[in-house]
């Protein structure tokens, strides 16, 4: 179900306040009987200020950019880890993954290393094994980060079987050479620049120790 717009009342302030202002000032004119000079000049900048007020939030409605609806993902909470790692590296993924699910529109977490998956995170989809298709392949082989803004448009979405089915937006981000890091979020157009920087620093971190 998508959130409503928090800020849809503001956006419509202007408008409202402008087409109210033009009611009083119709029903006040009708009421009275002789117009002065100074009614008359009154009314012309009542009527330019209701303009401005209608105009400010039409370009409102178009200008400011609008919270992307989100939705409840399918599937079940879950944290999978693979038993035969290190203490270390256990408790780096875990606080990693941590990270990304509390402080990021990130709901699902899977790490994939040297054709295996290490940690799966969040809301889970019911596949747990990571085929790459020709997305993931492309991050594996260039080492470039590839962020589906809005994952339900691209044909290539049928790879992401492993994430929930209702995912809106994906970062495949790798990891070093040999991995990826990849997050699922509940909202489309939702990492922000920041976010990306961040999430590729986290992949940086994550490299060092899965090497050593």
């Amino acid at each position: 179900m998508a959130n409503p717009d928090p800020n849809r009342f503001l956006r419509r302030l202007p408008i409202v306040v402008g087409g109210l202002g033009a009611v009083l000032l119709l029903i006040n004119r009708l009421q009275s009987p002789q117009l002065t000079d100074s009614q008359a000049r009154a009314d012309v900048l009542a009527v330019i200020l209701s303009a401005v007020l209608i105009l400010t939030g039409l370009i409102w409605q178009q200008v400011q950019p609008r919270t992307p609806d989100s939705v409840h993902l399918i599937g079940e909470e879950g944290f999978f880890l693979v038993p035969d790692l290190s203490d270390a590296v256990k408790t780096e993924l875990a606080w990693a993954s941590h990270l990304l699910l509390t402080n990021t529109v990130t709901r699902c977490v899977v790490v994939y290393y040297q054709g295996k998956v290490l940690l799966r995170r969040g809301i889970l989809g019911e596949k747990s094994i990571v085929t790459p298709g020709a997305i993931l392949k492309r991050v594996l082989e260039k080492h470039q980060p590839v962020y589906l803004v809005d994952l339900k448009v691209y044909p290539g979405r049928v790879e992401f079987d492993y994430l929930p089915s209702n995912t809106q937006g994906v970062i495949c981000q790798p990891i070093g050479q040999e991995g990826a890091l990849i997050l699922g979020a509940h909202a489309p157009r939702s990492y922000t620049k920041q976010d990306e920087k961040w999430i590729g620093g986290i992949a940086d971190k994550l490299a060092v120790t899965l090497r050593s």
